[in-house]
């Protein structure tokens, strides 16, 4: 298995080593909210600006690796990929982009002289934005009217964004438009008109679009003091628990990986840079999916339905518009049960995750499944944006079972052309209990599991800190945070 930190900046990637300062909060005047170390440039120009160019460098990237690292060549040489979130951006497009260029090296058009063939074997999203005119509806939909019960929004907030998205030039037709001139344009385009565009400037199909129909509804729903992860927690969520961050952060465990930088998550640079780009209004990634499907690459995607940020509403509706070959079939196809083994089980093997052995203990039914094929979308119960980290066995049994070619619902099913699930066309009957609300737990290095009250007080240094939780609150004068 192959971690990858792309586009360059993010993570532990890195274009020039340059010293400098991480800072948590400008207006922050502790050691709590700033840190120095070592990072990327910052420089938008050294990283991808799209999820074009980042397939583009992905697919150097695997060329240079199997060729140049072959003691670490699998027992099968079957390329998989996994992702999640954007990850309906990147996982489409990279291997979209990686089957063209098998297609080129199979008729002899390849411009990269040696490049090899790359088998490509199952596509995974997980939560995944694929095409925001095809699921920004849901984002109004969802927290009005969920399974849970939870209503984050009321009528009347309901009905004034649903008005501002079905009315003429309302954001579902200029997020439409917007989609539609990014079609032609480069791929690398910085905010500007470009030649294969030809026919309108880009920048006034697209400017303000994300602002005014993605990022203020956020904002909208952020003040209902909801989780945007999970609908079911609190805004400031203490899960998942955010140990990774101290974890990655330690000179020990970077000294192991051999890494020059210091961990974070997520890159302010290629954010300005994609951001520039319209990238997350760019279409074409559910036909990428389709021409994956039709060329016999295994697609699978798995929803947990406490997540707002992706929620599952748009992703199902995202499944539904993937324009393969059996696309018919797939929306004539109902939903069955997806059994896993239950949350507290202890499994002998990694098989008896795969399929029910006499060790695997009561299955419990852990989401619903529609499956044609290759093609599967589920529906996982009582799992938040990052489904692995809500329902572990769940997750995993879809996993093991799509790569090894069984049926998703059962796992006792080998997957053929023929195989298609029957049920119910839609599973809004199925209705669940929110969990207990948890307390916030400011850990603060991730700043958004901190209630304002708490990081004010960081902020001023006046709290206590272990293994970067706070701990204590000191009363005023008591002296700086440690």
């Amino acid at each position: 298995m192959l971690y990858l930190d792309q586009p360059n900046q993010v993570g532990f990637s890195y274009d020039v080593l340059t010293n400098g300062t991480w800072v948590l909060d400008e207006e922050g005047g502790s050691n709590l909210t700033s840190h120095y170390g070592t990072f990327g440039s910052q420089d938008p120009s050294q990283t991808a600006n799209s999820t074009a160019q980042a397939a583009h460098a992905m697919w150097h990237f695997a060329q240079t690796w199997f060729s140049e690292f072959p003691h670490y060549k699998p027992v099968n040489d079957r390329i998989s990929l996994w992702t999640e979130s954007y990850g309906g951006h990147y996982g489409p497009g990279i291997m979209s982009y990686f089957q063209q260029q098998n297609e080129k090296i199979a008729n002899g058009s390849s411009e990269g002289k040696g490049a090899k063939y790359l088998h490509l074997d199952t596509l995974g999203i997980i939560n995944g934005m694929l095409d925001v005119p095809v699921q920004g509806e849901s984002y109004i939909q969802f927290p009005f009217n969920n399974t849970y019960g939870i209503q984050a929004f009321n009528q009347s907030i309901y009905d004034e964004l649903m008005h501002n998205w079905t009315k003429p030039d309302g954001c579902q037709q200029r997020m439409t438009e917007c989609q539609a001139a990014l079609k032609d344009s480069d791929a690398d385009f910085l905010g500007r008109a470009t030649a294969a565009a030809g026919k309108e400037n880009l920048t006034a199909a697209c400017s303000g679009v994300e602002d005014e129909c993605w990022t203020d509804l956020l904002r909208l729903y952020g003040r209902q003091g909801r989780a945007v992860y999970d609908i079911a927690h609190p805004r400031h969520d203490p899960f998942p628990t955010p140990y990774m961050y101290g974890y990655l952060s330690s000179a020990p465990v970077q000294a192991a990986l051999g890494v020059p930088v210091n961990y974070t998550e997520t890159s302010a640079a290629v954010a300005r840079a994609f951001v520039r780009s319209y990238d997350m209004l760019r279409g074409g990634f559910l036909e990428a999916t389709a021409r994956l499907l039709d060329a016999g690459v295994k697609v699978h995607m798995m929803y947990g339905d406490r997540d707002f940020a992706c929620n599952w509403i748009g992703g199902e509706r995202a499944s539904l518009a993937v324009p393969f070959a059996r696309a018919g079939e797939f929306a004539a196809a109902g939903y069955e049960p997806m059994m896993a083994a239950s949350p507290d089980y202890i499994p002998s093997s990694h098989l008896s995750l795969l399929w029910k052995d006499t060790g695997a203990g009561e299955e419990v039914v852990a989401g619903m499944t529609r499956q044609v094929g290759n093609f599967s979308f589920t529906r996982v119960f009582q799992a938040g944006h990052e489904v692995p980290a809500y329902q572990p066995a769940a997750a995993y049994a879809i996993f093991m079972r799509a790569m090894f070619d069984r049926d998703v619902p059962t796992g006792l099913r080998p997957v053929t052309e023929d195989l298609a699930t029957s049920g119910p066309a839609e599973t809004w009957h199925i209705k669940n209990v929110p969990p207990e609300w948890p307390e916030p737990k400011c850990y603060v290095l991730k700043p958004a599991t901190c209630t304002t009250e708490v990081w004010e007080k960081v902020k001023k240094g006046e709290v206590v800190v272990r293994d970067y939780y706070v701990v204590d609150i000191l009363d005023d004068g008591d002296g700086g945070g440690k």
